[in-house]
Protein backbone atom coordinates (compact mmCIF):
# COMPACT_ATOMS: atom_id res chain seq x y z
CA UNK A 1 0.00 0.00 0.00
CA UNK A 2 1.39 3.37 -1.05
CA UNK A 3 0.19 6.83 -0.07
CA UNK A 4 -0.84 7.45 -3.67
CA UNK A 5 -3.34 4.57 -3.40
CA UNK A 6 -5.21 6.24 -0.53
CA UNK A 7 -8.25 8.39 -1.20
CA UNK A 8 -7.81 11.97 0.07
CA UNK A 9 -6.25 12.60 3.53
CA UNK A 10 -3.45 14.76 2.09
CA UNK A 11 -2.70 16.57 5.36
CA UNK A 12 -2.29 13.31 7.28
CA UNK A 13 0.01 11.97 4.55
CA UNK A 14 2.19 15.10 4.72
CA UNK A 15 2.43 14.85 8.50
CA UNK A 16 3.48 11.20 8.39
CA UNK A 17 6.05 11.84 5.67
CA UNK A 18 7.60 14.61 7.77
CA UNK A 19 7.92 12.37 10.83
CA UNK A 20 10.06 9.94 8.80
CA UNK A 21 12.09 12.58 6.98
CA UNK A 22 12.82 14.41 10.24
CA UNK A 23 13.50 11.17 12.14
CA UNK A 24 10.63 11.77 14.59
CA UNK A 25 8.98 8.35 14.40
CA UNK A 26 7.03 7.67 17.59
CA UNK A 27 7.17 4.02 18.65
CA UNK A 28 3.42 3.88 19.54
CA UNK A 29 0.85 5.76 17.46
CA UNK A 30 -2.94 5.71 17.42
CA UNK A 31 -4.56 6.29 14.02
CA UNK A 32 -8.03 7.43 15.06
CA UNK A 33 -10.68 7.84 12.38
CA UNK A 34 -14.26 6.79 11.62
CA UNK A 35 -15.01 3.70 9.56
CA UNK A 36 -14.31 4.20 5.88
CA UNK A 37 -11.95 7.14 6.41
CA UNK A 38 -8.85 5.18 5.40
CA UNK A 39 -7.03 5.02 8.74
CA UNK A 40 -6.07 1.36 8.21
CA UNK A 41 -4.54 1.74 4.71
CA UNK A 42 -2.82 4.95 5.89
CA UNK A 43 -1.14 3.03 8.72
CA UNK A 44 0.02 0.35 6.28
CA UNK A 45 1.30 2.93 3.75
CA UNK A 46 3.21 4.62 6.59
CA UNK A 47 4.79 1.32 7.63
CA UNK A 48 5.72 0.55 4.03
CA UNK A 49 7.31 3.99 3.62
CA UNK A 50 9.39 3.50 6.76
CA UNK A 51 10.61 0.10 5.55
CA UNK A 52 11.14 1.10 1.91
CA UNK A 53 14.70 0.58 0.67
CA UNK A 54 14.47 3.41 -1.88
CA UNK A 55 12.20 6.08 -0.34
CA UNK A 56 10.99 8.92 -2.53
CA UNK A 57 10.19 12.37 -1.22
CA UNK A 58 6.44 11.78 -1.17
CA UNK A 59 6.00 8.01 -1.18
CA UNK A 60 7.60 4.58 -1.01
CA UNK A 61 9.14 3.38 -4.26
CA UNK A 62 6.73 0.46 -4.71
CA UNK A 63 9.40 -1.57 -6.46
CA UNK A 64 12.02 -2.66 -3.94
CA UNK A 65 11.90 -6.09 -2.29
CA UNK A 66 10.42 -4.60 0.89
CA UNK A 67 7.63 -2.78 -0.95
CA UNK A 68 6.71 -5.83 -3.00
CA UNK A 69 6.34 -7.90 0.16
CA UNK A 70 4.34 -5.16 1.88
CA UNK A 71 1.97 -4.99 -1.06
CA UNK A 72 1.20 -8.69 -0.60
CA UNK A 73 1.17 -8.39 3.23
CA UNK A 74 3.90 -11.04 3.51
CA UNK A 75 6.84 -9.01 4.82
CA UNK A 76 8.45 -10.93 7.73
CA UNK A 77 8.71 -7.76 9.85
CA UNK A 78 5.07 -6.76 9.33
CA UNK A 79 2.60 -8.17 11.82
CA UNK A 80 -1.15 -7.71 12.13
CA UNK A 81 -3.55 -8.02 15.03
CA UNK A 82 -7.32 -7.66 14.67
CA UNK A 83 -10.58 -8.83 16.25
CA UNK A 84 -11.57 -12.37 15.37
CA UNK A 85 -14.18 -14.91 16.34
CA UNK A 86 -12.29 -17.56 18.26
CA UNK A 87 -13.55 -21.12 18.30
CA UNK A 88 -10.82 -22.24 20.70
CA UNK A 89 -9.11 -20.33 23.48
CA UNK A 90 -5.72 -20.87 21.82
CA UNK A 91 -6.82 -19.19 18.56
CA UNK A 92 -4.85 -16.07 17.60
CA UNK A 93 -4.79 -13.66 14.66
CA UNK A 94 -2.39 -16.04 12.90
CA UNK A 95 -5.21 -18.59 12.73
CA UNK A 96 -7.11 -16.23 10.43
CA UNK A 97 -4.17 -14.62 8.63
CA UNK A 98 -4.97 -15.93 5.14
CA UNK A 99 -8.57 -14.72 5.41
CA UNK A 100 -7.30 -11.34 6.69
CA UNK A 101 -4.93 -10.91 3.76
CA UNK A 102 -7.64 -11.80 1.29
CA UNK A 103 -10.17 -9.43 2.89
CA UNK A 104 -7.77 -6.50 3.17
CA UNK A 105 -6.32 -6.83 -0.32
CA UNK A 106 -9.85 -6.93 -1.73
CA UNK A 107 -10.96 -3.90 0.28
CA UNK A 108 -8.51 -1.89 2.45
CA UNK A 109 -11.47 0.19 3.71
CA UNK A 110 -13.32 -2.79 5.17
CA UNK A 111 -15.36 -2.54 8.34
CA UNK A 112 -16.05 -5.14 10.99
CA UNK A 113 -19.21 -6.34 9.19
CA UNK A 114 -17.22 -7.03 6.02
CA UNK A 115 -14.53 -8.81 8.06
CA UNK A 116 -17.17 -10.90 9.83
CA UNK A 117 -18.59 -11.97 6.48
CA UNK A 118 -15.20 -13.50 5.57
CA UNK A 119 -15.28 -15.80 8.58
CA UNK A 120 -17.49 -18.49 10.03
CA UNK A 121 -18.44 -16.21 12.91
CA UNK A 122 -21.66 -17.97 13.93
CA UNK A 123 -22.95 -16.12 17.04
CA UNK A 124 -19.54 -15.45 18.54
CA UNK A 125 -18.43 -11.99 19.64
CA UNK A 126 -15.35 -10.40 18.10
CA UNK A 127 -12.43 -9.81 20.42
CA UNK A 128 -8.65 -9.78 20.72
CA UNK A 129 -8.01 -12.45 23.34
CA UNK A 130 -5.27 -13.13 25.86
CA UNK A 131 -3.67 -15.75 23.62
CA UNK A 132 -3.27 -13.08 20.92
CA UNK A 133 -1.68 -10.69 23.44
CA UNK A 134 0.89 -13.34 24.38
CA UNK A 135 1.50 -14.04 20.69
CA UNK A 136 2.18 -10.33 20.10
CA UNK A 137 4.74 -10.20 22.90
CA UNK A 138 6.45 -13.31 21.55
CA UNK A 139 6.62 -12.00 17.96
CA UNK A 140 7.94 -8.60 18.93
CA UNK A 141 10.62 -9.97 21.20
CA UNK A 142 12.49 -11.15 18.09
CA UNK A 143 14.89 -8.96 16.14
CA UNK A 144 13.86 -7.64 12.70
CA UNK A 145 14.56 -10.08 9.87
CA UNK A 146 15.02 -7.68 6.97
CA UNK A 147 13.96 -4.13 7.75
CA UNK A 148 15.19 -1.60 10.23
CA UNK A 149 11.85 -1.73 12.06
CA UNK A 150 9.43 -4.41 13.19
CA UNK A 151 5.86 -3.15 12.79
CA UNK A 152 2.67 -4.31 14.47
CA UNK A 153 -0.56 -2.89 13.07
CA UNK A 154 -3.46 -3.52 15.43
CA UNK A 155 -6.87 -2.90 13.89
CA UNK A 156 -9.68 -2.00 16.31
CA UNK A 157 -7.89 -2.10 19.69
CA UNK A 158 -11.34 -1.33 21.14
CA UNK A 159 -11.81 -5.12 21.21
CA UNK A 160 -8.88 -5.77 23.54
CA UNK A 161 -10.88 -5.56 26.80
CA UNK A 162 -8.86 -5.89 30.00
CA UNK A 163 -6.51 -8.43 28.40
CA UNK A 164 -4.88 -5.45 26.74
CA UNK A 165 -3.13 -4.57 29.98
CA UNK A 166 -0.84 -7.51 29.23
CA UNK A 167 0.68 -5.37 26.47
CA UNK A 168 1.36 -2.26 28.54
CA UNK A 169 5.00 -2.99 29.32
CA UNK A 170 5.98 -3.83 25.74
CA UNK A 171 4.11 -0.76 24.45
CA UNK A 172 5.79 1.54 26.96
CA UNK A 173 9.25 -0.04 26.71
CA UNK A 174 9.34 -1.85 23.36
CA UNK A 175 12.36 -3.64 21.94
CA UNK A 176 14.53 -1.35 19.86
CA UNK A 177 13.16 -0.37 16.44
CA UNK A 178 9.64 -1.65 17.15
CA UNK A 179 6.55 0.23 16.03
CA UNK A 180 3.01 -0.13 17.37
CA UNK A 181 0.44 1.34 14.99
CA UNK A 182 -3.05 1.11 16.49
CA UNK A 183 -5.99 1.81 14.18
CA UNK A 184 -9.19 2.70 16.03
CA UNK A 185 -12.63 4.15 15.42
CA UNK A 186 -13.87 4.93 18.93
CA UNK A 187 -11.46 6.52 21.38
CA UNK A 188 -13.84 6.11 24.33
CA UNK A 189 -13.77 2.31 24.01
CA UNK A 190 -9.98 1.98 24.17
CA UNK A 191 -8.34 1.12 27.47
CA UNK A 192 -7.09 4.35 29.07
CA UNK A 193 -3.88 2.61 30.03
CA UNK A 194 -3.15 2.00 26.33
CA UNK A 195 -4.49 5.34 25.15
CA UNK A 196 -2.13 7.27 27.41
CA UNK A 197 0.89 5.50 25.94
CA UNK A 198 0.24 6.40 22.29
CA UNK A 199 0.67 9.46 20.09
CA UNK A 200 -2.55 10.46 18.35
CA UNK A 201 -2.84 10.71 14.57
CA UNK A 202 -6.30 12.11 13.78
CA UNK A 203 -7.87 10.91 10.53
CA UNK A 204 -10.98 12.85 9.48
CA UNK A 205 -13.92 11.73 7.41
CA UNK A 206 -13.37 11.92 3.68
CA UNK A 207 -14.80 14.90 1.83
CA UNK A 208 -17.65 14.49 -0.63
CA UNK A 209 -15.28 15.57 -3.41
CA UNK A 210 -12.74 12.87 -2.49
CA UNK A 211 -15.38 10.15 -2.65
CA UNK A 212 -16.86 11.54 -5.85
CA UNK A 213 -13.47 11.54 -7.56
CA UNK A 214 -12.80 7.97 -6.36
CA UNK A 215 -16.11 6.69 -7.79
CA UNK A 216 -15.60 8.47 -11.10
CA UNK A 217 -12.00 7.30 -11.51
CA UNK A 218 -12.26 3.77 -10.12
CA UNK A 219 -15.81 2.72 -10.98
CA UNK A 220 -16.55 5.10 -13.88
CA UNK A 221 -19.69 6.39 -12.21
CA UNK A 222 -21.37 9.41 -13.77
CA UNK A 223 -20.11 12.54 -11.97
CA UNK A 224 -23.60 13.65 -10.95
CA UNK A 225 -24.55 10.27 -9.49
CA UNK A 226 -21.11 9.95 -7.88
CA UNK A 227 -21.72 13.22 -6.03
CA UNK A 228 -25.10 11.97 -4.83
CA UNK A 229 -23.51 8.77 -3.49
CA UNK A 230 -20.73 10.79 -1.85
CA UNK A 231 -23.30 13.02 -0.17
CA UNK A 232 -25.23 10.01 1.14
CA UNK A 233 -22.11 8.19 2.37
CA UNK A 234 -21.21 10.94 4.85
CA UNK A 235 -17.45 10.56 4.40
CA UNK A 236 -17.43 6.75 4.64
CA UNK A 237 -15.85 5.13 1.58
CA UNK A 238 -17.17 1.70 2.59
CA UNK A 239 -20.70 3.09 2.62
CA UNK A 240 -20.07 4.68 -0.77
CA UNK A 241 -18.97 1.31 -2.16
CA UNK A 242 -22.14 -0.28 -0.77
CA UNK A 243 -24.32 2.44 -2.28
CA UNK A 244 -22.60 1.97 -5.62
CA UNK A 245 -23.36 -1.76 -5.48
CA UNK A 246 -26.97 -0.95 -4.53
CA UNK A 247 -27.22 1.14 -7.68
CA UNK A 248 -26.04 -1.85 -9.71
CA UNK A 249 -28.56 -4.10 -7.96
CA UNK A 250 -31.41 -1.57 -8.36
CA UNK A 251 -32.34 -1.89 -4.70
CA UNK A 252 -34.68 1.09 -4.89
CA UNK A 253 -37.00 -0.73 -7.29
CA UNK A 254 -36.73 -3.98 -5.34
CA UNK A 255 -37.47 -2.33 -2.01
CA UNK A 256 -40.31 -0.07 -3.22
CA UNK A 257 -42.02 -3.05 -4.89
CA UNK A 258 -41.65 -5.05 -1.69
CA UNK A 259 -43.27 -2.26 0.34
CA UNK A 260 -46.11 -1.99 -2.19
CA UNK A 261 -46.85 -5.72 -1.95
CA UNK A 262 -46.70 -5.66 1.84
CA UNK A 263 -48.96 -2.61 2.09
CA UNK A 264 -51.43 -4.25 -0.29
CA UNK A 265 -51.35 -7.47 1.76
CA UNK A 266 -50.74 -9.45 -1.46
CA UNK A 267 -49.48 -12.61 0.18
CA UNK A 268 -49.56 -14.81 -2.93
CA UNK A 269 -47.42 -12.32 -4.90
CA UNK A 270 -45.12 -11.85 -1.91
CA UNK A 271 -44.40 -15.57 -1.89
CA UNK A 272 -43.03 -15.31 -5.42
CA UNK A 273 -41.19 -12.09 -4.57
CA UNK A 274 -39.51 -13.75 -1.61
CA UNK A 275 -38.11 -16.36 -4.01
CA UNK A 276 -36.41 -13.53 -5.94
CA UNK A 277 -34.93 -12.02 -2.77
CA UNK A 278 -33.76 -15.43 -1.54
CA UNK A 279 -31.75 -16.03 -4.74
CA UNK A 280 -29.82 -12.75 -4.59
CA UNK A 281 -26.87 -14.04 -2.53
CA UNK A 282 -25.95 -13.01 1.00
CA UNK A 283 -23.95 -9.86 0.23
CA UNK A 284 -26.63 -8.56 -2.13
CA UNK A 285 -29.28 -9.34 0.48
CA UNK A 286 -27.34 -7.38 3.07
CA UNK A 287 -27.02 -4.44 0.67
CA UNK A 288 -30.76 -4.64 -0.01
CA UNK A 289 -31.60 -4.53 3.70
CA UNK A 290 -29.13 -1.71 4.35
CA UNK A 291 -30.77 0.26 1.57
CA UNK A 292 -34.21 -0.36 3.11
CA UNK A 293 -33.03 0.86 6.51
CA UNK A 294 -31.54 3.95 4.89
CA UNK A 295 -34.73 4.66 2.90
CA UNK A 296 -37.02 4.40 5.93
CA UNK A 297 -34.68 6.64 7.96
CA UNK A 298 -35.02 9.27 5.26
CA UNK A 299 -38.79 8.88 5.56
CA UNK A 300 -38.48 9.56 9.28
CA UNK A 301 -36.79 12.87 8.48
CA UNK A 302 -39.73 13.77 6.25
CA UNK A 303 -42.26 12.78 8.91
CA UNK A 304 -40.34 14.89 11.45
CA UNK A 305 -40.53 18.00 9.28
CA UNK A 306 -36.87 17.88 8.28
CA UNK A 307 -37.40 17.31 4.58
CA UNK A 308 -34.49 19.61 3.71
CA UNK A 309 -32.11 17.12 5.35
CA UNK A 310 -33.23 14.22 3.16
CA UNK A 311 -30.35 12.74 1.14
CA UNK A 312 -32.01 10.88 -1.71
CA UNK A 313 -31.89 11.23 -5.51
CA UNK A 314 -34.92 13.02 -6.96
CA UNK A 315 -36.89 9.91 -8.02
CA UNK A 316 -36.37 8.17 -4.68
CA UNK A 317 -37.06 11.39 -2.80
CA UNK A 318 -40.44 11.76 -4.53
CA UNK A 319 -41.43 8.22 -3.55
CA UNK A 320 -40.27 8.75 0.04
CA UNK A 321 -42.33 11.95 0.34
CA UNK A 322 -45.40 10.24 -1.11
CA UNK A 323 -45.00 7.15 1.06
CA UNK A 324 -44.52 9.26 4.20
CA UNK A 325 -47.54 11.44 3.46
CA UNK A 326 -50.02 8.71 2.54
CA UNK A 327 -48.94 5.56 4.34
CA UNK A 328 -46.30 5.84 7.02
CA UNK A 329 -46.34 7.04 10.63
CA UNK A 330 -43.33 7.46 12.93
CA UNK A 331 -44.12 4.43 15.10
CA UNK A 332 -44.48 2.29 11.98
CA UNK A 333 -41.19 3.55 10.56
CA UNK A 334 -39.41 2.64 13.79
CA UNK A 335 -40.97 -0.83 13.74
CA UNK A 336 -39.98 -1.42 10.09
CA UNK A 337 -36.37 -0.39 10.77
CA UNK A 338 -36.26 -2.76 13.74
CA UNK A 339 -37.44 -5.66 11.55
CA UNK A 340 -34.91 -4.84 8.80
CA UNK A 341 -32.03 -4.56 11.27
CA UNK A 342 -32.93 -7.93 12.79
CA UNK A 343 -33.09 -9.44 9.31
CA UNK A 344 -29.63 -8.03 8.48
CA UNK A 345 -28.28 -9.55 11.70
CA UNK A 346 -29.70 -12.97 10.85
CA UNK A 347 -28.52 -12.87 7.22
CA UNK A 348 -24.99 -12.32 8.52
CA UNK A 349 -25.40 -15.47 10.57
CA UNK A 350 -26.50 -17.59 7.64
CA UNK A 351 -30.22 -17.70 8.29
CA UNK A 352 -32.36 -19.40 5.64
CA UNK A 353 -33.14 -16.40 3.38
CA UNK A 354 -36.45 -17.76 2.06
CA UNK A 355 -37.87 -18.29 5.54
CA UNK A 356 -36.36 -15.02 6.77
CA UNK A 357 -37.76 -12.78 4.02
CA UNK A 358 -41.16 -14.43 4.22
CA UNK A 359 -41.26 -13.79 7.96
CA UNK A 360 -40.16 -10.16 7.52
CA UNK A 361 -42.79 -9.68 4.80
CA UNK A 362 -45.52 -10.88 7.17
CA UNK A 363 -44.20 -8.59 9.89
CA UNK A 364 -44.29 -5.61 7.50
CA UNK A 365 -47.90 -6.44 6.56
CA UNK A 366 -48.75 -6.50 10.24
CA UNK A 367 -47.05 -3.13 10.82
CA UNK A 368 -48.54 -1.39 7.79
CA UNK A 369 -52.12 -2.67 8.03
CA UNK A 370 -52.79 -0.51 11.10
CA UNK A 371 -52.41 2.66 9.02
CA UNK A 372 -55.54 4.80 9.11
CA UNK A 373 -55.37 5.43 5.37
CA UNK A 374 -56.99 2.36 3.80
CA UNK A 375 -55.96 3.04 0.25
CA UNK A 376 -54.99 0.37 -2.16
CA UNK A 377 -51.33 -0.12 -2.98
CA UNK A 378 -51.90 1.00 -6.60
CA UNK A 379 -52.82 4.51 -5.41
CA UNK A 380 -49.45 4.89 -3.72
CA UNK A 381 -46.59 6.05 -5.96
CA UNK A 382 -44.28 3.15 -5.23
CA UNK A 383 -43.70 1.86 -8.74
Amino acid sequence: MQFRDIVGQNEVKKHLLRTVQENRISHAQLFLGPEGSGSLPIALAYAQYISCQNRQVDDSCGECASCRKYQKLIHPDLHFSYPFFAKHKEDTALTFLNAWREAFLANPYLGLDEWRSQLDAENKQANINIAECHQIIQKLSLKPFESEYKVLIMWLPEYLDKEGNTLLKIIEEPPQKTLFLLVAQNQDQILNTILSRTQLVKVNRLTDEDIRDYLVKTHHVDAGRAMQIAYLSDGNLQTARNLYREDANNNFELFSNWLRLCFGNKVSQLTDYVETLAKMGRENQKDFLRYGIHFIRECILILSGAEKLVRLPSAEREVAINFSAKVLKLNQADAIISELEKAHYHIERNANPKILFLDVSLQLIKILKFNTLRQTADSIILQ
